[in-house]
């Protein structure tokens, strides 16, 4: 690439000489700018009348030669220059002022956004000579908050600084603050950006949610941010201006991954990622994610891969040039394929087949129900949101160990449990994966074999966290989609779970409003008045399946399941 970029037009031959020269330069290591070259850059740009800044990496040479217009100079993207969490992108900006006057805060942004060793700006008096050096470097995270650190204005020939020292102890120091205690605690830093166009509770509320999200996939939150605006913008989600300030922020503190509280476009992705050179990712991402974690069963295993497939289907886009080569040779010629047309087929093939597999674990578990309705064992299905407590109540109830965690997603694939009832009544009751609220397409339709197992239940127990402040909207957002998959005729319980963590009144008042039953999982005695409600319910449900099938009610043998 060339190296001088910039406002070029209307420049006579000479001067662009001149500016390729520049790039041939070398400063010492241990200088910021010699005084020498000082002169140049000042004596050149007061005859060209533009600002002109160089690029210059930790060994003193000059890489990028950049020209802009009187006020200011654009900054090309460096893609050979990464930056990673807790170190700075090893380039300099020196760049000259047409007039004495201290670093502009589009300065201090780039420096911030860019991960700049530092800016520097050389001003000039009315003859175009140099007058002074102003110097701003980042600072590593402080109580203060404070992001950049603005040195004394010294001229060129005074102007001291060992360069190489004070970044490497600079570099280390930030390094210290947010690299080492990433590497020490193996999780990766995430920021958290919601945005809304209504109220601002209901955005708190789903970024807290995103929050519990986040820890429960092995992230460390390091900050979150939210812009109230009237529209959504196309581009950044929550407006460029917003996005910078989250990001420099986000940098400050270390964080490596943005996530985003809604679902992104893949250009939106790509807009962002670009902008910020961060991980982007978006809450259905996340969801994924966790669930690649915690499925454990094969089955599982397969939901999520789908899932992940059909999310990343829509999203998968040409990275480079490489990947726009055609397939050739013997036996390919023709027009032929292009490498992301082949990775598109070959998702879409993996898709197939993992749809294929899943009718089939369908088909084996629909006969397992199959017998169980034969043998006339009624189903119980607990349902909720997600982390209120159903895998908790269930091993409670039947006295098992299934995995319980103060996480989100800690249960994904369904367990099933034997339930005998005081008045000898056999049940099967069965866990299910938690409900989320805007739980996406993708998930519901690939977790569709599992929730399949809710049609055949006899009775539903959804299990109310009212502990939670949102516990409302949370029942709301379960029985929405409970009504989604046309299970809302199936008699249903509501269970309002850790009644030891809500005032009696206004437990007692709660189980009136909504017909339900308060009980505290952790604590059997608070059981009976659910279990006898449970087996008032089977024995309805039985009597009305007698009634309609004009046949005598066989008793229970304790059927295995």
């Amino acid at each position: 690439m060339n190296a001088v970029s910039g406002s070029l037009r209307g420049l006579k031959s000479s001067q662009r000489a001149r500016l390729e020269r520049l790039a041939l330069k070398r400063i010492p290591a241990n200088r910021v700018i010699s005084q020498e070259l000082a002169r140049r850059l000042t004596e050149l740009s007061f005859e060209i009348r533009r600002q002109i800044g160089l690029l210059v990496d930790r060994k003193g040479n000059i890489p990028r030669v950049l020209v802009g217009d009187a006020r200011s100079i654009l900054i090309p993207r460096l893609e050979d220059w990464r930056v990673g969490v807790g170190r700075l992108r090893g380039l300099r900006l020196i760049h000259t002022h047409l007039k004495d006057e201290p670093l502009s805060q589009e300065d201090l942004t780039d420096l911030a956004l860019l991960r700049l060793d530092l800016v520097a700006s050389v001003g000039m008096d009315e003859a175009g000579l140099p007058t002074v050096v102003r110097i701003a470097h980042l600072l590593p995270p402080n109580p203060a908050g404070e992001v950049w650190q603005l040195l004394e204005p010294l001229p060129p020939s005074l102007l001291d600084l060992d360069f190489g020292l004070f970044i490497r102890s600079l570099e280390d120091e930030i390094y210290r603050s947010v690299g080492a205690h990433s590497v020490e605690t193996g999780k990766e830093r995430a920021y958290l950006i919601g945005r809304t166009t209504g109220r601002s509770w209901e955005v708190e509320e789903s970024l807290q949610e995103l929050m519990a999200l986040a820890d429960s996939s092995g992230l460390e939150v390091v900050g979150t941010s939210v812009q109230h605006r009237n529209t959504v913008d196309t581009h950044f989600v929550v407006g460029r201006g917003k996005l910078k300030e989250v990001v420099i922020d986000a940098l400050q503190k270390g964080a490596g991954l943005l996530v985003f509280d809604t679902e992104l476009s893949p250009a939106q992705v790509k807009s962002i990622a670009d902008f910020t050179e961060l991980k982007v990712i978006d809450r259905s991402q996340l969801i994924l994610d966790i669930f690649a974690q915690r499925a454990k069963s094969s089955e599982g295993k397969i939901q999520v891969e789908l899932a992940q497939l059909k999310y990343a289907l829509p999203r998968l886009a040409e990275k480079d040039d490489a990947l726009s080569r055609l397939t050739g040779g013997i036996g390919g010629r023709g027009p032929g394929e292009t490498r992301l047309e082949i990775d598109r087929r070959r998702i879409h093939s993996r898709i197939g087949l993992l749809e294929k597999q899943i009718q089939q674990l369908s088909r084996q578990r629909s006969v397992r129900r199959q017998l169980r309705q034969r043998r006339r064992i009624p189903i119980i299905s607990i349902v909720g949101y997600t982390n209120a407590g159903k895998s908790t109540l269930l091993n409670a109830l039947t006295k098992s160990n299934i995995l319980t965690e103060d996480k989100l997603f800690a249960t994904l694939d369904p367990s099933s449990r034997r339930l005998r009832f005081p008045r000898e009544t056999e049940v099967v009751i069965t866990d299910t994966v938690g409900f989320l609220q805007d739980l996406p397409e993708t998930l519901v339709a690939a977790f569709a074999a599992t929730l399949d197992e809710l049609a055949d239940a006899d009775l539903l127990l959804h299990v109310i966290d009212c502990a939670n402040p949102a516990f409302e909207t949370q029942m709301q957002a379960v029985e929405k989609l409970l009504e989604k998959l046309r299970l809302n005729e199936i008699p249903l319980i509501r269970v309002f779970n850790k009644q030891d963590l809500v005032a009696p009144e206004i437990v007692e008042n709660l189980c009136a409003a909504y017909q339900g039953v308060a009980v505290s999982a952790l604590n059997s005695k608070t059981f009976p008045p659910l279990i006898q409600r449970m087996e008032d319910e089977i024995l309805l449900s039985l009597a009305r399946e007698a009634e309609t099938t004009d046949e005598p009610q066989p008793v229970s043998q304790g059927v295995q399941v």
